[in-house]
């Protein structure tokens, strides 16, 4: 698969996701958005409906105490309701009467009066009476009505009685509803424009999310990419070198017994290589899946190095490199793990600098301890390193080192012959036994890798 495709791949599953995810919390918002608003409006509706019982109650009570006999409305009460107008008569509203100090339960000017005798006549108005509404009674308690406009009213209907208790007739108590309708106009423009402006900010924010959650899914799937294409290549190697000796022996008529042992020999030679690749691959193949069980045991570093530097000294002799062990403790260091895989490590560090550094150089295997200080707690950590005199690693290489497959020259016919696992090996091995290991190198110059454990003596 190419780049472009691997790259539009990835880049409309990242839309995918953000249109997914907008999708689900423009549904959440909508929901929410219309929960809110039916709550805002049955929490308003509740308020004003107690806040128009509450008038009509004190405005009936009131005009009880001053009613006499039945069908007569007192001069009094014209005192007492603003704007108080006699059906069939001429009035006129006066609005100078807000100026005076009038005490009213209806002087906010949304509230209107409606007074009927007892055979359901209109035969008085009061407050900001609006036009276009029946006369007609309903003397059922709590009604919607509206005028002629379409305008919306809440009306109350009440008897009412004279002093001694008699029938007079009819009291309805209204509002506009105007205000409501317009408070929850506003509330339907803010929701209106709140949630798509909402989901655009989701909607940047699930893309740029999605970016970062891809972001290492995107740098994984390279990695395989390239681990499968450096993999095919390391494999493919020994292979055509087998398949080459094969064939030359092929077309060769009598082969002398000479000749077939040197042919079998390479044969052997690609076979052992081809079946260590396939070993480390399986290995750290089992280690990123921790299907490997890790012994715990007591290993002595001390035994370890100088086990391995003995080991590899022929080898550092054979390339003129002098190989080297520098104890720098008087006790024995001792860490909770595999001993074969602490072999495996050190051993893989020791055969990397050997490759790594030219004739005439030196590699030395140091072996100390330091104390650490994490939080309240101390404690004391073993230190491995192996320096070299060799060819150095550049800075921007020094991150992918412990890479699979990974030189820091691409050619692959160099006089090494490693299939660039021993390092990623390595890394794996000190993860395992929860260490760490960095590199510090300078080209030209040569580098220091450097393994820290915790002690089980410390």
């Amino acid at each position: 698969m190419s780049i472009d495709k691997e790259y539009n791949l990835f880049a409309k599953t990242r839309w995918r996701l953000a249109l997914y995810y907008s999708g689900v919390m423009g549904l959440i918002l909508s929901l929410l958005g219309f929960g809110v608003y039916k709550s805002i409006a049955h929490a308003h509706s509740v308020t004003l409906d107690r806040e128009l019982e509450s008038v009509a109650g004190t405005l009936h009570d009131s005009l009880e105490l001053k009613l006499k006999q039945p069908g007569r409305l007192e001069p009094i009460v014209r005192d007492f309701l603003p704007n108080f107008c006699l059906v069939g008569t001429s009035c006129v509203l006066d609005n100078a009467n807000r100026q005076r100090h009038v005490v009213s339960a209806i002087d906010g000017g949304s509230y209107y009066v409606k007074i009927f005798d007892l055979s359901g006549s209109l035969i008085a108005i009061a407050g900001s009476y609006p036009s276009g509404i029946s006369p007609i009674l309903n003397k059922e308690y709590s009604q919607n009505i509206s005028d002629n406009d379409g305008n919306l009213y809440r009306q109350i209907s009440l008897s009412l009685h004279t002093q001694d208790s008699q029938d007079w007739g009819y009291f309805q108590v209204g509002r506009s509803w105007k205000d409501f309708e317009d408070y929850l106009k506003t509330v339907r423009w803010v929701l209106i424009l709140g949630i798509p402006i909402s989901l655009i900010i989701v909607g940047s924010a699930s893309w740029w999310l999605a970016g970062l959650a891809m972001e290492p899914i995107y740098r994984s799937y390279q990695q395989i990419q390239q681990f499968t294409a450096d993999a095919a290549h390391e494999l493919r190697t020994p292979l055509a070198a087998t398949q080459a000796t094969i064939e030359s022996a092929l077309l060769i008529p009598d082969l002398e017994q000479k000749e077939a042992r040197d042919i079998l020999g390479t044969i052997e030679r690609q076979n052992r290589r081809l079946t260590q690749l396939v070993a480390d691959l399986l290995l750290l193949s089992r280690m990123d899946r921790e299907a490997i069980q890790i012994r715990r045991e007591k290993c002595c570093l001390n035994d370890i190095v100088s086990d391995l530097v003995e080991e590899f000294t022929p080898l550092a002799m054979a390339s003129k490199i002098t190989i080297t062990s520098d104890v720098r403790v008087k006790n024995n260091l001792a860490v909770l793990g595999d001993s074969a895989q602490l072999y495996r490590l050190v051993s893989n560090l020791i055969v990397n600098a050997i490759q790594y550094t030219l004739a005439e150089g030196n590699v030395r295997v140091i072996l100390d301890s330091r104390d650490r200080i994490a939080g309240a707690s101390r404690h004391r950590n073993a230190i491995i390193q192996v320096q070299d005199t060799g060819i150095g690693i550049p800075p921007e290489e020094q991150s992918r080192i412990f890479d699979r497959f990974y030189r820091i020259k691409s050619d692959r016919s160099r006089r090494t012959g490693g299939s660039g696992l021993g390092l990623a090996i390595a890394k794996a091995i000190v993860q395992s036994h929860q260490g760490t290991i960095h590199v510090e190198s300078k080209v030209g110059v040569g580098s220091t890798f450097t393994v820290e454990m915790l002690l089980v003596n410390g």
